[in-house]
């Protein structure tokens, strides 16, 4: 039984994906260890460091299945040591003595750096598969409903007409945003480690750059310009980015919850039959997957922090900064799995209630959410001043009568000496005064799909 949410039986898909967990399991981690030493083992027979049947043997013995997991766990607590362990299993299942040269000039922490980083590999893919279709949900979503027009909002209150084709274009933008920066943080990220005790490298007498380079290559990943064992910034750049895209889906599934309230009831997240609201009140059709994205984007950013106290680490390495590593970078991978997938899944199944966001533009503040377009038409002949304290007065009245503003306009000599009833009337078309929204969303789109098709 585990005793972590991320592994338990019960909850284990609220916050991660089965694809993750597996990059993240123990023997997909111990795997990634033997792949570093294995391709260790070639590099150095490549450059006749060690004897060409020696990383012959330690490679084909370098599988996860010839390792007793339960045993390294228990040899890992007695020895306080995580690597020394594997050493002494893999140089046991080598035959012909050729187990003498496992882990020949390396040191611990080379090992499970290069391993995080494989792993990382593996996490790159998705993020980028989860982005570019989260990309294209989008796409589909602005391009299905660009015309619809709802109430925009500003702390809280009604404040101009949107379409929501620009509301969904500002959350494309700022997902395009993250995954630029995705791409730019790639090559720092997916740097291997091999170093040495202090990082020097003391232990390869002859050839030890050009064993570094080879190693890297055997890998599949870059080649640091120099150790980064007590330098975490790329881990804690990686662990910002997560930061910033778990707070922008948040965001995101933040503005369905709220709008998905009774009392608005613009937007649904995906429901089918089966779906439970509450164990209790038989009709609740609650917006728990956005509410689950939004929990785990709050877990995400606090771990965030942690990552940046690393960055904190005591001369040439130190293992209090480095540990912490071990369990914040599966758990805030596990986290993002969950949130990028259940974003998909909302995107693309997302119910936009029309009529709703039309009745709430036209009944709810008699009117009131075009006071700017009646301001900016009357200044036009007043003064923009006048005009303001004009209207300003006449919203006042119809908010605490419950009064139609076009009804109180209508009888206010300054505002009919200067329009004729079918200007006010047209300038009360909410549809009219939208502004650039499609425009805006129009470039969005359009600079997303250069960008896919590149």
């Amino acid at each position: 039984m585990s005793a972590a949410i991320y592994d338990s039986v019960l909850f284990k898909d609220l916050f991660g994906t089965e694809e993750m967990r597996e990059i993240f399991s123990d023997s997909y981690l111990v795997q990634k260890w033997l792949d570093v030493e294995a391709a260790l083992a070639r590099a150095e027979a490549h450059l006749n460091i060690i004897p060409a049947e020696a990383a012959i043997e330690i490679d084909a013995k370098a599988k996860v299945e010839n390792m007793d997991l339960n045993n390294l766990g228990i040899e890992i607590k007695r020895t306080s040591h995580p690597i020394v362990p594997l050493i002494r299993q893999l140089s046991d299942v080598c035959e012909d003595g050729y187990g003498q040269y496992v882990h020949w000039g390396a040191t611990t922490q080379d090992i499970m750096d290069s391993a995080n980083v494989l792993q990382l590999k593996e996490v790159v893919k998705i993020l980028e598969r989860e982005i570019k279709d989260l990309q294209l949900g989008l796409i589909d979503l602005i391009e299905e409903n660009k015309e619809v027009v709802l109430a925009g909002r500003t702390h809280g209150q009604q404040a101009l007409p949107v379409t929501f084709g620009y509301k969904a274009a500002v959350w494309l933008s700022e997902i395009n945003r993250s995954s630029e920066r995705l791409a730019e943080l790639k090559p720092r990220l997916l740097v291997g480690q091999f170093s040495g005790a202090v990082g020097t490298l003391a232990s390869v007498t002859s050839k030890g750059l050009e064993l570094q380079e080879e190693i890297m290559k055997e890998l599949g990943v870059g080649k640091p310009d120099i150790s980064w064992h007590a330098a975490r910034d790329t881990f804690a750049e990686f662990a910002s980015f997560l930061g910033v895209l778990s707070g922008t889906l948040g965001k995101i599934a933040n503005e369905v919850v709220q709008l998905q309230k009774t009392e608005f009831g613009e937007l649904e997240e995906p429901f089918q039959k089966g779906k439970v609201g509450s164990s209790t009140m038989p009709h609740k059709r609650n917006p728990s997957k956005t509410e689950n994205i939004v929990t785990l984007a709050r877990i995400l950013k606090s771990n965030v922090p942690l990552f940046i106290e690393c960055l904190i680490s005591e001369h040439e390495r130190d293992m209090i900064s480095w540990q912490v590593e071990w369990e914040t970078l599966p758990e805030v991978c596990l986290l993002i799995s969950n949130i990028l997938r259940s974003s998909n899944d909302v995107i693309k199944g997302l119910q936009v209630n029309k009529d709703r966001m039309e009745k709430n533009l036209l009944e709810l503040t008699n009117g009131l959410i075009v006071s700017e377009s009646i301001m900016i038409k009357i200044g036009e002949k007043i003064g923009r001043q006048k005009a303001h304290d004009i209207v300003y007065d006449a919203c006042m009245e119809a908010y605490e009568n419950n009064i139609a503003l076009e009804k109180l306009l209508l009888k206010n000599s300054e505002i009919m000496d200067n329009l004729s009833k079918e200007e006010l009337d047209e300038l009360f078309n909410i549809s009219n005064y939208t502004g650039y929204s499609n425009d805006y969303a129009d470039t969005v789109v359009q600079k997303t799909k250069e960008k896919l098709n590149e």
